[in-house]
């Protein structure tokens, strides 16, 4: 029986496939080179502190979040709140997102975005620039190695991020061989839809110095962020809570103003 992972990965696959039947490859990379330059998602990860990504999301596997009819109203408040970037979920089937509403973020902020989706194929890095994604998530668990650091590659090539998300210390491992400027450790594994909120403090220091850490998955407030950056965490990615607040603007803020706190490492 396939787990959760698998079958959202062979829906991605086939959505990409019916997205190339429509705009061929070749076309998309030629109208990737044509956008405007990416925003430095680098230089937003490497300001002082623990920095907020703020997600929008509708739905994760199994489980509405929240009606959002308009996710630009709610990236301009996470803007307003001082979220460092943000990230847009795009995967339809289980996500309830799509590249429409990255693009609708991407014009109404100025800061980076960063695209929330299952990335397979160098189609999609292509696709997910001319949609405005600054910054691309490459999950080691979906890859073998050579399409992992091939599609780094690619994404690098266009001037964007790559975030390699990992979920234990084999994939940490095979990120650092890929040689990633950015890891995120992910507490969510989609493969037995469990949380290890540990998981972070047991891979972060492994990493090398000079690596960009991001925690992601299960912070839910300014406590548990302030443990992800006592153990390394430059950057935190957090939706559910932020898509859920009375008032996103107002909880961005605190989140904000927790990460830069004095007891925050920074790289400064």
């Amino acid at each position: 029986m396939q787990s959760v992972f698998d079958q959202i990965i062979a829906g991605v696959i086939e959505d990409v496939a019916a997205r190339e039947a429509k705009v061929s490859f070749k076309e998309i990379k030629a109208r990737s080179r044509e956008c405007d330059p990416p925003r430095d998602a680098m230089a937003a990860l490497l300001a002082p502190g623990c920095g907020i990504i703020a997600e929008i999301k509708r739905a994760t596997p199994g489980r509405m979040i929240a009606d959002i009819s308009s996710p630009e109203e709610l990236a301009r408040e996470f803007e307003a709140g001082g979220a460092h970037l943000i990230a847009c979920q795009t995967e339809r089937r289980r996500f309830h997102g799509s590249l429409e509403d990255m693009a609708r973020v991407r014009r109404a902020v100025s800061v980076p975005i960063m695209i929330r989706d299952f990335i397979v194929d160098p189609y999609q890095i292509h696709e997910a620039r001319c949609y405005g994604a600054d910054m691309i998530p490459l999950r080691v668990a979906a890859l073998d190695q050579p399409r992992l650091e091939s599609l780094i590659d690619r994404v690098e090539s266009l001037d964007m991020t790559a975030l390699v998300e990992v979920r234990n210390v084999e994939e940490a491992n095979r990120a650092i061989e890929a040689r990633a400027r950015v890891v995120g450790v992910n507490a969510r594994d989609f493969t037995t839809m469990t949380l290890n909120r540990e998981a972070f403090a047991e891979i972060a220091p492994g990493l090398p110095t000079e690596t960009i850490r991001v925690a992601l998955s299960g912070v839910r407030n300014a406590r548990e962020l302030l443990s992800y950056a006592a153990t390394g965490a430059d950057a935190v990615v957090i939706g559910e809570e932020l898509v859920r607040a009375a008032s996103p603007r107002a909880f961005t803020r605190a989140l904000v103003a927790a990460g830069q706190h004095p007891s925050c490492p920074s790289r400064e």
